[in-house]
């Protein structure tokens, strides 16, 4: 029987209109868990650690567990680099860039929240490739976007902050300051070896940081499950290594993206209560899986010496609106999602009798009102 493809780029093109590739990550979870990173990195054969945090967690018990840590093995020198700012820009990348490459580092070591585990990953790739450019690697189309052929470091990732995710992802996002907008590296070759999860890192967060990165991982994942599915995704790469990090709403990613936007939005309100509640700090670090810069606007509860508008914070102002209008994509979905937000069932008449056409303002008016509950500015023109 003669085959229906005249050519082998045919069958490719056939294949990846069904293909979803899926990519684990290493994490441990656990109360105290931050005291084996040093028989870790040990266990890795580690040669010489550069530790990476930034000035507040530097003096915090997440450092001061994982420094213990260290110490406590034998022969094993690191160094300390605990200049990350709060929110990373092509300058705070370049300055940590070139102190990483000074030093002869077997093994990278992120103690702290997104901003220094994107960070200690920027300094681990450019460490590698010491003769390329920032912009080399970039997102298309402010940089190149050059895939990533070498072997990384190892890297081990210790979040104090539940919500980024980047601990699980090969995503380090950063400020392009002289284009005033955000973008990032992507590739799968960043991602951290192993993330440790210690209820224990949350415990000295404050409230406003505990809030904004529970919208971080509430947003993005509604984001994801109402995302176009991977059977839709087009142009395809020509090759598998220039397949994106992302590549739209599929079985395995709809499963924890549900599962976190339920717990969200059941236990983020019980830590604006009282962040002392141990148990939702534990389910919302299970759950981890951007911080954005105003002209004005410094959001209560960051200790920062200039204007920020937190990114868990910067997607809420928009993120009724933005839902609002993507519902007639898919209103299955947001009718899902608006269910989880009202705390019904999908099944339940006061869901199913909302025609299509409105769950878009349904879904809007829920969100509002949840985000009203964490006491988050509403809208634009509450930040200025």
């Amino acid at each position: 029987m003669p085959s229906r493809y005249t050519n082998p780029s045919e069958i490719y093109s056939h294949v990846y209109l069904l293909l979803s590739e899926v990519a684990a990550s290493n994490l441990r979870f656990g109360d105290g868990v931050t005291a084996e990173v040093g028989m870790d990195l040990k266990n890795m054969k580690a040669r010489k650690v550069g530790v990476f945090t930034d000035p507040n967690v530097a003096k915090l018990r997440p450092m001061q567990t994982a420094v213990a840590s260290l110490e406590a093995q034998s022969d094993l020198p690191f160094e300390i680099f605990d200049r990350v700012v709060v929110e990373p820009t092509e300058a705070s990348w370049r300055e940590a860039i070139s102190w990483a490459r000074k030093h002869d580092f077997s093994h990278f070591l992120a103690v702290g929240g997104g901003s220094v585990i994107d960070t200690a990953k920027a300094a681990n790739l450019f460490t590698v490739y010491k003769d390329a450019d920032l912009m080399d690697f970039v997102n298309a189309p402010i940089g190149k976007g050059l895939p990533i052929s070498q072997s990384l470091y190892p890297l081990i990732a210790v979040p104090t902050t539940a919500g980024t995710g980047s601990e699980t992802t090969g995503t380090a996002i950063l400020d392009i300051t002289s284009q005033s907008f955000k973008t990032g590296i992507a590739n799968r070759a960043m991602k951290p070896v192993l993330g440790i999860v210690d209820t224990h890192n949350t415990e000295s967060c404050p409230t406003a940081v505990h809030i904004s990165s529970g919208l971080d991982v509430l947003f993005h994942s509604l984001e994801s499950y109402t995302a176009i599915p991977y059977t839709e995704r087009t142009p395809r790469p020509a090759n598998p290594i220039l397949r994106p990090a992302y590549q739209g709403s599929n079985p395995v990613a709809d499963i924890f993206s549900l599962w976190a936007l339920r717990t969200t939005v059941e236990y983020l309100p019980r830590i604006a209560k009282n962040r002392d509640d141990t148990e939702a700090r534990r389910q919302m670090l299970h759950i981890s899986g951007l911080n954005k810069k105003g002209p004005k606007y410094k959001h209560p509860g960051y200790v920062t010496d200039f204007p920020i508008i937190p990114h868990g914070i910067s997607v809420a102002l928009t993120g009724p609106a933005v839902f609002q209008f993507t519902a007639p994509s898919s209103p299955d979905r947001h009718r899902e999602a608006l269910a989880i937000f009202t705390k019904a069932n999908v099944t339940d008449p006061s869901i199913t009798s909302i025609p299509d056409k409105d769950i878009g303002a349904h879904l809007y008016e829920a969100i509002a009102r949840f985000l009203d509950g964490l006491g988050v500015p509403r809208g634009l023109k509450a930040i200025g």
